[in-house]
């Protein structure tokens, strides 16, 4: 990977030894829930329900050696070129090289940047509000650039093998499972952890529609999958609360305690080997520390939703402009799912395809190809965020 040779000597600065306690004590207490192996399905296809009771109790679960190396060649390969392709320096609209630069094409929010080792988001208004608490922000290395890019919008378009994860079998009879058969697309993102550069993402929880429906309950904002090309650690991977996704909405600031800064004593880390995939409870209080460490994190994250939460649902406004989530819209926006499938399909006719439900007799109209490739640039204007 391209920066591999950073030497990251940023640091934590006064809690820097209190940063080290934290994330060892918080592997031990992630690695003792034993919410982890992998994908498992009954005789009758089910996904094991040792997994889905785990998943429910803990709200994430990490599944264990999902992505092969040869997928993870692909990835990576794609994540140079995505890297190799950004923005000089935001607002512009060419490379480092002078080359039309990645996302220049497209009409819809694609590169979210932030300073180098920051926050963007903590104790804002921004994204409702909901990021509650302000993350420390240790100071970066006198070469590092004004603002880095932290995470990539509508990744499906700029990545075919992120395209391809999307499409995996396994993984897609997993939200059938949680979600029903007739899931729904929520929206997909690669997130950049730089060593010694990679931003923060303050403590959340996703959901901001359905918090004071009478019908709330442990699923009805959606999960995201979260599969690491190297795997992650707890100082640059994520950390979630376990259980909170059955608290309702949570005031983040209280489960803070005096002279603890940003570290939520209920957290653990989600640590994970490379082509591991996490799977995360969008109502869970998750969040993630400014990455000092030596190594890099590059996420393929994607999440799905029940349809009954979103069919008819008026939401919106983070990723995309507040609209109503028709039937005609989920149709379009569904079709990612097809390409994805069939994109697989070529690249790995060994497996066996998913059949998405919705879908059902019309799939092989969902061929990919440079046609149906140039048919998705902004695709992610029709986002279904709840």
């Amino acid at each position: 990977m391209k920066s591999h040779g950073i030497v990251s000597n940023a640091n934590f600065g006064e809690h820097e030894s209190a940063m080290q306690a934290y994330l060892e004590a918080g592997e031990k207490k992630a690695y003792a829930l034993g919410n982890r192996g992998p994908i498992k399905f009954d005789e009758d296809g089910q996904l094991d329900t040792s997994i889905l009771k785990s998943f429910s109790k803990n709200g994430f679960y990490i599944f264990e050696n999902v992505l092969k190396s040869d997928e993870l060649g692909d990835i990576e390969a794609d994540v140079e070129d995505i890297l190799d392709r950004l923005p000089s320096e935001k607002g512009s609209d060419v490379d480092t090289k002078g080359r039309p630069a990645l996302g220049a094409d497209c009409k819809g929010r694609n590169l979210n940047w932030a300073q180098p080792l920051g926050d963007p988001l903590g104790g804002s208004e921004a994204n409702y509000g909901r990021h509650q608490v302000q993350m420390t922000e240790p100071k970066a290395g006198i070469n590092a650039p004004k603002e880095v890019v932290y995470v990539i919008l509508g990744s499906l378009q700029f990545s075919e093998a992120c395209l391809r994860v999307y499409g995996h079998p396994d993984l897609l009879a997993v939200a059938e499972a949680i979600n029903g058969a007739d899931f729904v697309p929520f929206n997909e993102a690669l997130f950049l952890k730089e060593p010694g550069r990679g931003a923060s993402v303050a403590w959340h929880q996703d959901g901001f529609t359905h918090w004071d429906s009478p019908n709330l309950d442990e699923g009805t904002h959606g999960f995201s999958f979260m599969a690491q090309l190297f795997g992650c650690t707890p100082a640059n991977g994520l950390w979630v609360v376990p259980g909170s996704h059955k608290r309702g909405k949570l005031d983040i600031t209280k489960m803070l305690k005096k002279g603890e800064a940003d570290r939520i004593p209920e957290a653990v880390p989600m640590v994970c080997s490379p082509g591991d995939v996490a799977i995360c409870n969008r109502q869970a209080v998750h969040g993630s520390f400014a990455n000092t460490s030596q190594d890099w994190r590059i996420t393929v994250n994607f999440g799905f939703h029940r349809r009954s939460s979103v069919l008819n649902v008026e939401s919106g406004g983070i990723h995309n402009d507040v609209a109503i989530y028709d039937a005609q819209r989920i149709e379009e926006r569904s079709r990612l799912i097809a390409y994805a499938i069939n994109a697989r399909h070529q690249r790995f006719p060994d497996e066996t395809p998913y059949v998405y439900q919705p879908f059902k007799g019309r799939m092989d109209n969902f061929r990919w190809d440079n046609t149906a490739k140039a048919s998705i640039t902004d695709y992610n204007d029709l986002d279904m965020g709840i």
